[in-house]
């Protein structure tokens, strides 16, 4: 990991990622949360704010050091303890049908292996729990998705790995988790980084 990646792109994400509009939108995906939540992508703790009192902890699965640290004062004034669960969400040293939900933000676009990923999420929900998730990705407009494709490559380089043209709802059905409910939308932002997936998936049975 360069020095760039290690040191500046957490950073600028706890910027950029810590506006009111994207406080709405984890008080969007926060609703519903109950009980142990594993948060894959933790980041700099920006999701802790808005998780419902119904929670009762959450395990933190992030690779960043630096996010870690500017997360110390959320984690302190947080109204629910925070474990440290790792981290590689591909490979997750928790036990099978553990936790009540999980939870995703701005997370999947950037995780090396994310199949790996969400195959994990599933194996450490307990039956009839939900992943509840918001991320960007590839867009249904083809004129959009020409333009994701185009600078994607460049989009990994600066901003840590993050790709614009994950296909997110796809990949979690592909881990073998049920949507239930997803809503699209686009952020004020240029087409190809702003279109978004709000919803939920459940592992059934």
């Amino acid at each position: 990991m360069g020095l760039y990646t290690e040191q500046v792109v957490p950073r600028f994400t706890d910027l950029l990622l810590g506006t009111k509009a994207f406080g709405r939108i984890r008080r969007r995906v926060c609703a519903g949360l109950h009980g142990d939540v594993l948060e894959i992508g933790f980041g700099s703790g920006l999701n802790l704010p808005y998780l419902p009192a119904e929670v009762t902890g959450l395990w933190a699965v992030e690779p960043s050091g630096v996010g870690l640290r500017l997360a110390r004062a959320r984690i302190e004034s947080a109204r629910v303890p925070v474990h440290p669960a790792g981290a590689d969400g591909a490979r997750l040293d928790l036990p099978d049908d553990r936790f009540d939900a999980a939870l995703s933000t701005m997370t999947l676009c950037t995780i090396p292996d994310v199949e790996g990923a969400l195959a994990e999420v599933r194996r450490v929900l307990k039956p009839g729990a939900r992943l509840h998730f918001a991320e960007h990705g590839r867009s249904p407009d083809p004129k959009v998705r020409r333009t994701q494709d185009r600078f994607d490559p460049w989009q990994q380089r600066l901003a840590g790995g993050c790709h614009l043209n994950r296909d997110i709802v796809g990949l979690i059905e592909g881990a073998g988790l049920r949507v239930e409910t997803v809503e699209h939308f686009s952020l004020r932002a240029p087409r190809a980084w702003g279109y978004m997936s709000l919803g939920r998936a459940v592992k059934d049975g």
